[in-house]
């Protein structure tokens, strides 16, 4: 098998579960009820549950903001904490549903944005519910919220956006431009969810450079 190949087949994984969760929430239209007050929360404080499977934080290295460490994005009014994680086994789950995270194995982290690519994943959520990610997409147009000129924060760097598409989640494996490591470029990725409630299918693809 070529090396080529097995990247494929990881970068396939990497993103399949980027912004898959289903919300459980409190309310009696949600898709279920939640009556343990234990487990995440979404924006709002509603109890959500994955759909796939969530590396324990001890596998994917997770860690929450350090300081004062953000991820922003004004036009939209989105300002998280920024964590970081790895890819465990070739999959990026992000462990909340309230932070974005940058990916320690994909690029550079946000300190050495000169010098690469900074990859940057969040949740988004459905059936009522909100992540970080939702900020950034128009369910209804099925597209970007965020549009070209629009400035994102990442810890202490500025970006500006150049570009944002839609692509399905099989695709992206395949799609290397969005995987090229050059300096002074950032790639956003979350779910894009769909109008009718039902389990999203494509990833929005947010690129910027460094202001």
């Amino acid at each position: 098998m070529s090396s080529s190949d097995i990247t494929g087949r990881r970068r396939r994984w990497v993103l399949l579960a980027v912004g898959a969760a289903a919300v459980v929430t409190l309310a009696l239209t949600g898709t279920e009820i939640v009556r343990s007050f234990n487990g995440p929360v979404d924006m709002q404080g509603n109890r959500v549950q994955a759909e796939d499977a969530v590396p324990p934080t001890s596998e994917s290295s997770a860690v929450p903001a350090i300081g004062d460490d953000r991820f922003v994005v004004e036009s939209v009014g989105l300002d998280v904490p920024l964590g970081a994680l790895n890819a465990v086994d070739g999959v990026i789950e992000p462990p909340g549903f309230t932070s974005a995270y940058w990916v320690r194995n994909e690029g550079v982290p946000p300190e050495q944005a000169r010098k690469g690519t900074v990859f940057v994943v969040m949740h988004s959520l459905r059936n009522g519910a909100t992540g970080p990610g939702n900020y950034l997409i128009d369910v209804d147009r099925r597209t970007s919220k965020v549009g070209i000129g629009a400035e994102i924060q990442v810890d202490d760097t500025t970006y500006t956006v150049t570009g944002t598409q839609e692509i399905d989640k099989p695709d992206i494996a395949h799609a290397s431009a969005i995987w090229e490591d050059e300096p002074g470029r950032l790639v956003v990725i979350t779910c894009l969810q769909r109008p009718d409630g039902g389990r999203s299918q494509q990833n929005v693809v947010i690129e910027a450079v460094r202001s």
